[in-house]
């Protein structure tokens, strides 16, 4: 066999002995069978000389994959192969060379043969190698050199792709392409694993489609696998490589976030992808609409195991989605009661519901009620109508939002039963009005898409003796969502029956142009947060909004400009066209007997009133904090707060310009610098921003890890509140 592998040997076929030469007949014997083994590709055989180069292949193992000999022998063994990686598509060929420097013995190593490395037409094929050390150590004196290996090689090409076709399919989700739980949990465990040491973060977001289960029941089984893999190409297309998407099933995804902790870099990719996976989609000749909802929890700071931080991010997702849906959460303690919170709030406006209703008697007084804010022309100030708004006052709970109490109403279908009620109410109060202005009410897409809403519109109309030209349903883009023919169906009912048709939110949702196009509407809505950024210079929302504007009038349609609320708002809208305004510059929201007594006296005229410029909004607040000023610890009181600044109360002589650590709580500490003093109050401005949480609240970028608070707390007091601030500071 030593003879066999020499290259000068390798081409000649074996030559028969002389007679009687019984050893030369076993050669060649040996020589006829491992030629039969190259010629029918059970194997072939290799070797390289000391150096580690290639000194021979079987011919057969050239042919098999189109290359000459003479291109392969001399080069290094080692660049001719990778091994085999753990996951397809990652190089590394340090293994094997790893081996061949410790000249160890190769024992079925999976290697890949690189045709980029190799002249052009070689075809990519994995082989299993094995091999010895050629080591002399037989002969007396020998100093055991190596002169090279010897080796055989198999084609596992065939058993190797379907080995990873079993592994894809075992690990990666068949509709979709993305990975399945398996796997997502199983690098979820292992970047845990990993970063714990070094306490590096790792952010998981759990997301949940909202209204697929609609799509469906209405297109079928088949749409909604189509809609699954569009969702999936989406959601790729925004996260690329910074994050690795899973799919659990259904409509459930999870992504996986590594050294990401920034809770406003966070927020921006959750808006990024409620963005994108809200537009809508073309599944054979249906338009669909769906939104997401994002639930994020981040390692260490919400859980060190994953079972922590996949129920911290659960929560946050039920948050998201029970909160008034496309909007995302971060994990917070205060989350752990929200199924119940939930349960308890369904049984609250059942029975809020039944004290308008029929039930009424059984009540001391109802607890919704209809307020009605007016629309002003701006040329002169004048009320042209009313858009009806919805308020809740709970007996306990006090004034409950709509962005909380619709959402519940829509999944548990109560949103038919309050929708009517809307209805029928603000048509009674507009019917009693002295002056023919127009009444805009509200219409949640699960109503529109009731195949009763058109007849209960009618009778509504009927039974108040109201004008339908008075009537204006305002409608988002979510109720193109579903069967376009049903829709349809009912924006001829509707403008049959001669009331006016608003889309509100315009320029916030989706591929609106072709709404426009297909819909009858009279009336375009610009979408308050729009107003909010247009007199900033570092934002497009004028452009915008002076673009809508511009649409609307090229279209025949009216428009209104909606929450607008200081003089500097309404001179930049007015420069770009508005005609119609709606906010709290001109009026906040009236009772019916305000107006009524208003609308009696005559005055139809509203001057605006109210700040000269917008400022960020100023929430107010009721909340202990910790106030860190050298080395002291104080007890404060938290009483406003914004972005950039807060109102802090208990505090006395705080000079101008003191620098403070603000303890937020759950390890939120922000630097900021004090900017006004009086008596024990001090106003204060954050050295970084704050974000939002998703929820209309607002919180840290970052947050302290409870390793290092712990460590901060285990140093003297003179140090810690030091360490704390320049922690604070290096991380934002």
């Amino acid at each position: 066999m030593k003879n066999l592998l020499k290259p000068w040997q390798a081409s000649r076929p074996p030559q028969p002995p002389p007679p009687g030469d019984v050893a030369a007949d076993r050669a060649l014997h040996r020589a006829s069978v491992f030629e039969d083994i190259e010629r029918g590709h059970s194997g072939w055989f290799w070797a390289t000389d000391a150096a580690g180069c290639l000194s021979y292949i079987s011919p057969a193992a050239c042919e098999r994959f189109g290359l000459a000999a003479e291109d392969l022998i001399g080069k290094p063994f080692t660049s001719l192969f990778e091994t085999d990686p753990e996951h397809p598509g990652e190089r590394s060929d340090r293994p094997l060379q790893f081996l061949f420097g410790a000249h160890a013995r190769l024992a079925d190593v999976t290697v890949r043969f690189v045709p980029d490395r190799c002249p052009a037409g070689a075809r990519p094929a994995w082989w299993a190698l094995s091999g010895q050390p050629k080591i002399d150590v037989a002969r007396p004196g020998s100093d055991g050199a190596f002169h090279g290996y010897r080796g055989s090689a198999r084609d596992i090409t065939l058993e190797y792709e379907r080995r990873i076709e079993d592994s894809r399919l075992a690990e990666f989700d068949s509709l979709t392409g993305l990975a399945n739980r398996h796997r997502i949990s199983r690098r979820f465990d292992a970047m845990l694993a990993a970063f714990k040491g070094t306490l590096r973060p790792v952010t998981l977001m759990m997301l949940d489609l909202d209204r697929f289960k609609q799509v469906n029941d209405t297109l079928g089984h088949p749409a909604g696998d189509e809609l699954l893999r569009q969702v999936a190409q989406r959601l790729t297309r925004v996260v690329g490589t910074v994050g690795e998407i899973g799919r659990l099933g259904g409509d459930e995804f999870q992504i996986l976030l590594p050294d990401i902790e920034d809770r406003g870099k966070l927020g921006e990719l959750a808006d990024k992808i409620i963005g994108l996976v809200s537009q809508p989609y073309r599944i054979d000749d249906n338009h669909v609409v769906i939104g997401v909802s994002i639930g994020m929890a981040i390692a260490p700071f919400d859980g060190g195991e994953r079972e922590d931080i996949v129920r911290a991010a659960d929560l946050a997702l039920y948050a998201a989605k029970h909160g008034g849906r496309g909007q995302f959460r971060f994990y917070s303690a205060d989350l752990k009661d929200e199924k119940e919170e939930r349960r308890q709030l369904e049984e609250a406006l059942r029975e809020a519901i039944s004290s308008v209703e029929g039930d009424a008697d059984n009540w001391d007084e109802p607890q919704l009620a209809m307020v009605y804010q007016p629309v002003v022309r701006t040329d002169d100030h004048v009320v042209v109508g009313f858009e009806a708004l919805m308020r809740w006052e709970h007996p306990q709970r006090g004034a409950i939002p709509p962005s909380v109490f619709i959402p519940v109403a829509e999944d548990t279908g109560m949103i038919l039963q309050l929708g009517a009620w809307a209805l029928r109410q603000a048509a009674r109060d507009a019917a009693a009005w002295p002056h023919p202005l127009r009444i805009a009410v509200n219409v949640s897409a699960v109503q529109f898409a009731h195949p009763d809403f058109p007849r209960i519109v009618s009778d509504v109309l009927d039974s108040a003796g109201l004008d339908p030209e008075r009537l204006e349903l305002e409608l988002t883009e979510s109720v193109f969502m579903g069967d376009s023919e049903t829709t349809d169906a009912a924006f001829k009912a509707l403008k049959a029956l001669g009331v006016r048709l608003a889309l509100d939110d315009f320029g916030t949702g989706y591929s609106s142009l072709s709404y426009l196009r297909a819909a009858p509407f009279d009336k375009l809505k610009v979408d308050r947060s729009f107003v909010d950024s247009c007199t900033l210079s570092d934002q497009n929302s004028a452009k915008i909004i002076a673009a809508i504007i511009g649409l609307a009038d090229a279209l025949g349609m009216e428009t209104t400009v909606e929450g607008v609320e200081a003089f500097d708002q309404r001179d930049v809208v007015c420069a770009k066209g508005a005609r119609f305004i709606q906010g709290f510059l001109y009026s906040p929201p009236l009772e019916q007997a305000v107006l009524l007594e208003r609308m009696a006296a005559g005055e139809l005229r509203i001057p605006p009133e109210g700040p000269k410029r917008h400022r960020p909004e100023r929430r107010s607040v009721y909340r202990r904090i910790g106030v860190i000023h050298e080395d002291h610890r104080y007890e404060a009181l938290l009483r406003n707060l914004s972005a950039t600044g807060a109102r802090i109360e208990g505090l006395v002589g705080v000079p101008v310009g003191t620098s403070l650590v603000l303890d937020l709580g759950a390890g939120q500490l922000a630097v900021v610098t004090v900017s006004r003093s009086e008596d024990a109050t001090i106003g204060v401005e954050f050295e970084t921003p704050l974000v939002s949480d998703g929820a209309g609240g607002l919180v840290t970028r970052y947050r302290a890890s409870s390793y290092a608070l712990a460590a901060a707390a285990r140093m003297v007091s003179t140090s810690a509140p030091q360490f704390l601030e320049v922690e604070v500071r290096k991380r934002a």
